[in-house]
């Protein structure tokens, strides 16, 4: 069942006003508008597309509405879909940005952000605990230690993009973990041909 360009944008509006918190929360509005109340595509579309979807890089709404769009009205329903979906958060964005800007100079916002920092500066601390200790159980102390150095001076002395940094680090993970595994297969075929 073919829909028209207002059902499109009232229902993008739709899920792109009420889903807040991303992606996990826009799906069962995106369903609804789909797959109940306009009958675009059966349940059993609906849950391929949100599997294609989700296999695919970037945020899983834009993709959906995109979809539904083009399905509806081709390209140009596509391009539709999206804009109608993003529309109400990129005007909550500027007009939060703009009061953001006149509230800067606030003593009262400038004192709640002061109060905010310390939170913040506990929270990525914490974060980062947390992951080192996960790389010192997958790596070993030493070897963790030694990649903690490296990504240390890639970032901050030698000031390497980021990106770069964890293509790198990704890279090495995939060649470890590989040699790992062809380590314990070689000493279980040894223990196996010792017997």
């Amino acid at each position: 069942m073919k829909g028209s360009y207002k059902e499109l944008t009232l229902a993008m509006l739709r899920t792109g006003i009420f889903g807040f918190g991303g992606g996990p929360s826009v799906i069962p509005l995106i369903r609804h508008e789909a797959v109940s109340r306009y009958r675009w595509l059966e349940d059993d579309e609906f849950g391929e597309v949100l599997a294609i979807a989700n296999a695919l890089p970037g945020p899983i709404a834009t993709k959906m509405a995109a979809y539904l769009g083009y399905k509806q009205k081709g390209v140009l329903g596509a391009f539709t879909g999206v804009l109608a979906h993003i529309f109400p958060t990129c005007l909550a964005m500027i007009l939060l940005l703009t009061a953001v800007n006149v509230l800067s100079y606030s003593k009262a916002v400038s004192g709640m952000i002061a109060a905010v920092m310390p939170v913040i500066a506990v929270m990525l601390g914490l974060m980062a605990y947390e992951f080192a200790e996960k790389a010192v159980k997958g790596l070993g102390k030493w070897l963790g230690g030694l990649c903690f150095i490296i990504s240390f001076l890639l970032l901050q002395v030698i000031s390497i993009h980021p990106a770069i940094v964890i293509v790198i680090f990704l890279a090495y993970g995939a060649v470890h973990f590989k040699l790992k595994d062809k380590r314990k297969h070689n000493k279980s075929k040894g223990k196996e041909m010792s017997v």
